[in-house]
């Protein structure tokens, strides 16, 4: 089973990105599950979700508290949430910012995962160039296929697709391609 918690705060997109996330393992056959955690439920409040993939039936209903994949959509929550709780040098990581890991402060602690399993990208930025609006999700989903290659870049395309139509939909698979391929030429850099 693969777990994926995903940190942002309320009006990110952080609950969609779980969603997304489920809906594309589900276009290539596997089992998934995703669910969120609210703290307050307002607009930037703290705010967790959750996605399990498997090849086969899923049967656990707690948090990951132990996750092979974290996705922090935004870096303002290092200070005040411990988003790398169970984190193992086993575990893939990835940053919405566009700043170094050095300039974030979390350097010391990166330095003990494989380069490979780290993605740092400016989501919100391709967000705003793309879509014109500053939801990282779609971009840190994008990220998550480069990175880990637990799905698939066109089951991610699919899923966006099913839930959204029009130039809403378009403008977001572009978003995801950018990020796509922009952690593929940077991946491990910061």
């Amino acid at each position: 089973m693969f777990q994926i918690r995903i940190h942002g705060r309320g009006g990110q997109g952080v609950v969609t990105a779980a969603e997304m996330l489920s809906i594309a393992a589900f276009y290539e056959g596997k089992f998934a599950q995703a669910f969120p955690s609210f703290g307050s439920e307002r607009m930037g409040a703290p705010v967790i979700s959750y996605c399990r993939i498997d090849d086969k039936e899923i049967r656990l209903r707690e948090p990951i508290m132990e996750p092979d994949a974290v996705i922090i959509q935004d870096p303002t929550l290092l200070g005040s949430v411990n988003v790398f709780s169970g984190l193992t040098k086993e575990s893939y990581l990835l940053f919405n910012s566009k700043q170094s890991f050095d300039q974030l402060g979390v350097a010391d602690f990166v330095s003990q995962f494989d380069p490979k399993r780290l993605g740092m990208v400016p989501a919100t930025e391709l967000a705003l160039e793309h879509i014109g609006r500053p939801l990282p999700n779609a971009a840190l989903l994008g990220s998550l296929a480069a990175v880990t290659g637990i799905i698939h870049l066109e089951s991610v395309e699919r899923a966006i697709r099913e839930k959204f139509s029009g130039q809403v939909a378009e403008s977001n698979v572009t978003v995801i391609k950018a990020a796509y391929d922009f952690i593929k030429q940077n991946n491990g850099e910061g």
